[in-house]
């Protein structure tokens, strides 16, 4: 399988690479800097490029089964700016999976609800805006039509893979507190042959 891989170069990305590799899976980055490339491999390629231009996105992602996405929010706007040209770049190439990494605080509140979590008292930050920004990429997203998954980790530290965590539909599991980079990672990555999530986010922690 050939899969397109934004954010390549953070740190769920760097593990993503891995599990392809060692899965006999193709993988194309699309990076603003390929000096923070380290793999080296001749089912690895990489495109220089920004995921908030269309045309680099539909080049990147030509020829592909699936997208996924490990973007953050850049401090910025990168995640709504990109996510309505991701859907046209992946229509324009016929994929239909999309797996990305969102945040805790778009899973639905338990206290709250009706709230997602970082609208509600669930939530401990003060600041929202990168809430927000993963609120709008959701909301982008799920009216897409697309074969969706949205992984929502809560605290993510690194840490060793561990296969030992828990997950919950649309909701963080009861008292999770965090979950490390490598098992969010490994968990998004197995959902490329996993269809129990298709339009769902999915709430991971131990």
């Amino acid at each position: 399988m050939l899969i397109c891989v934004l954010g390549a170069t953070g740190r769920i990305g760097q593990e993503w690479l891995k599990l392809a590799l060692a899965d006999d899976h193709r993988m194309r980055a699309l990076v603003r800097d390929p000096n923070k490339i380290n793999a080296v491999n001749d089912r690895f390629t990489w495109l220089k490029g920004d995921a908030t231009d269309l045309r680099h996105l539909v080049q990147a992602s030509e020829g592909a089964e699936a997208v996924i996405s490990a973007l953050s929010t850049d401090g910025g706007n990168v995640l709504s700016v990109t996510a309505p040209l991701l859907v046209k770049a992946m229509k324009v190439n016929g994929i239909k999976r999309l797996i990305s990494i969102g945040t805790a605080g778009i899973l639905d509140s338990r206290a709250e609800p009706g709230r997602l979590r970082y609208e509600s008292s669930e939530s401990r930050r003060k600041m929202t805006r990168s809430a927000m920004e993963h609120h709008r990429f959701y909301e982008e997203i799920a009216q897409s039509g697309l074969d969706w998954t949205i992984v929502c980790p809560t605290y993510l530290p690194d840490g060793p893979y561990t296969g030992n965590y828990r997950i919950e539909r649309d909701r963080l599991p009861v008292g999770g507190e965090s979950i490390s980079v490598a098992d969010t990672a490994e968990f998004a990555f197995h959902q490329l042959r996993n269809k129990e999530f298709i339009s769902a986010r999915v709430g991971i922690s131990y």
